[in-house]
């Protein structure tokens, strides 16, 4: 009995002179060669989400936010009657997390690539089934599932970042997409 006394205390002993750490091997200080963060991206990513009058989450748009840095934006960086991805670096994401009408068109809840071809006058907005695309390089009208054309209007003030957000709207929310002097608003209706 006293050898297994002995024993027991001696295990105790030995765990608590010995803490079993499961991090142990984690490095708490790290000097500044070792903890690199990349720099903060030139368009870094944001997003803009549509909730209901009861808090639920409708629709989300994820994008990358380019500058203005005193750049001609519409008709030269970015031309007009080409596919643009709506930002900058990966496509830009629209996910609807409930059906919506956009145009004549019903559009399943789920994830879809938001491109537009900007104009002077009016854009083009394309919803596109092909996600998880970096740019407008793999952009195929084959996988559109809708099209609408919206009208350019101006912006109160510059908007030096390409920015987005839902302004609800009697049917549902109209998503705003403005940079530079003008904006878009692309409307997107409750399905009943």
């Amino acid at each position: 009995m006293k050898k297994l006394i002995i024993v027991g205390l001696s295990v105790i002993c030995f765990l608590i002179a010995n803490p079993v750490n499961a991090q142990e091997e984690d490095k708490v200080n790290f000097s500044k060669e070792e903890l690199k963060f990349s720099k903060m991206d030139a368009s870094p990513m944001d997003l803009a989400l549509y909730r209901d009058k009861n808090d639920v989450a409708v629709a989300r748009v994820i994008y990358s936010r380019p500058q203005k840095r005193d750049r001609e934006i519409f008709g030269k960086l970015i031309p007009y009657g080409e596919v643009w991805r709506t930002g900058a670096n990966e496509a830009t994401e629209l996910t609807l997390y409930q059906d919506m009408k956009v145009a004549d068109a019903t559009i399943k809840a789920g994830n879809y690539t938001l491109y537009t071809i900007p104009g002077e006058k009016e854009w083009t907005v394309i919803l596109n089934n092909k996600t998880n695309t970096w740019g407008a390089y793999e952009y195929t009208d084959k996988e559109d599932k809708v099209r609408i054309k919206v009208p350019v209007r101006q912006a109160p003030n510059t908007i030096e970042s390409l920015s987005m957000a839902f302004q609800e709207s009697n049917k549902g929310a109209d998503l705003l997409i403005g940079w530079d002097d003008s904006y878009v608003k692309v409307p997107f209706e409750n399905v009943k």
